[in-house]
């Protein structure tokens, strides 16, 4: 009995130690004094309910008041999904999109507004999108051409779980470019221990994985939520930690961008009193330190879960000079 004790106490030291020692490391990287703000470089993701008719005039009007004052430039404005053989029929899911570009275009100039076109993928999910099939990447490409023609400035792709190394991701990266738009991606989250990205859950891209994603895209915004980080101060710190793997490997001509979490979720993978966008903004302001990079910036998911509270937390936390 003593001995199978002390193998059980073993095994919990070798989890919890390990553990214990990460969870120090993140806090540590939340301490500081940031002082990093705004390039003027930042992105909102827009819900589809502004390209299929449910927004008016007057909801245009009030997102591009809300914009002023903030560093946002970009808008990524979910326009699929796309079906899962790449295909999208666009007069069924969104017959508003020209609109919405035109009206954003005269109460916005300065704002880009891309397409957020996705799916979910094989192997993590089944059934999914193939990206390792070359005629599913043709029509991803034909419907990413199609909605150029609505007027959109540039494409921004979310497919989800990709799994680190994929070559079928890469592949229909370097397809998409050749339409000569800009082309920008919501990418996974950089292994934070170089070891998990081998498991796989298609959570986390190796380092090297990134980079390579990055050097075939104008923007890259990293969905820097979902950590299942049960404290503000170890997500934070789990924030900057991403910033600066990101940095690393982020080409100096690619856009990067860190995500925020604006919307509110309580489960095993999003701890909603942790995982805050006060808590992002300063975790990538302390990931971003005195770096005098100016293509970075801030991205906040998503427009219709976030309340005033989410945006008052990016607006002061990284828009508004001390």
């Amino acid at each position: 009995m003593k001995r199978v004790l002390k193998i059980v106490v073993a095994l919990l030291l070798l989890l919890i130690v390990p553990l214990g020692a990460y969870a120090i490391s993140l806090r540590v990287q939340y301490a500081g004094d940031p002082t990093a703000r705004t390039r003027d470089q930042d992105a909102l993701w827009l819900g589809h309910a502004w390209v299929d008719g449910r927004k008016t005039a007057a909801d245009v009007t009030a997102l591009a008041q809300r914009l002023q004052g903030t560093g946002i430039r970009d808008l990524y404005v979910h326009t699929g999904p796309l079906e899962h053989d790449g295909s999208l029929p666009l007069a069924k899911v969104s017959p508003k999109a020209r609109w919405f570009v035109d009206a954003m275009r005269t109460a916005a100039p300065a704002v880009r507004v891309q397409a957020w076109l996705g799916d979910v993928v094989q192997p993590g999910k089944d059934p999914g999108m193939n990206l390792d099939d070359s005629a599913v990447r043709r029509r991803v490409v034909e419907s990413a051409s199609a909605v150029l023609q609505q007027g959109f400035q540039g494409i921004h792709y979310d497919f989800e779980p990709v799994r680190s190394g994929s070559k079928g991701y890469l592949a229909v990266l370097d397809e998409t470019r050749a339409l000569g738009t800009t082309l920008s991606v919501a990418a996974a989250q950089i292994d934070p221990l170089w070891y998990l990205h081998v498991i796989p859950i298609d959570k986390w891209w190796s380092q090297d994985y990134f980079r390579q994603v990055a050097e075939r895209v104008n923007q890259v915004a990293v969905m820097s939520y979902d950590t299942a980080q049960p404290l503000e101060s170890l997500y934070g710190g789990y924030v900057a930690k991403q910033t600066k793997l990101a940095l690393e490997v982020t080409p100096p001509g690619t856009d990067l961008l860190m995500g925020l979490p604006a919307y509110w979720e309580n489960n095993p993978s999003h701890w909603g009193n942790a995982e805050t966008v006060s808590a992002a903004v300063r975790g990538a302001r302390l990931g971003l330190g005195d770096s005098p990079r100016q293509n970075f910036g801030l991205a906040l998911y998503v427009d219709f879960a976030a309340t005033d509270e989410h945006w008052a937390a990016y607006r002061d936390g990284w828009c508004v000079a001390p």
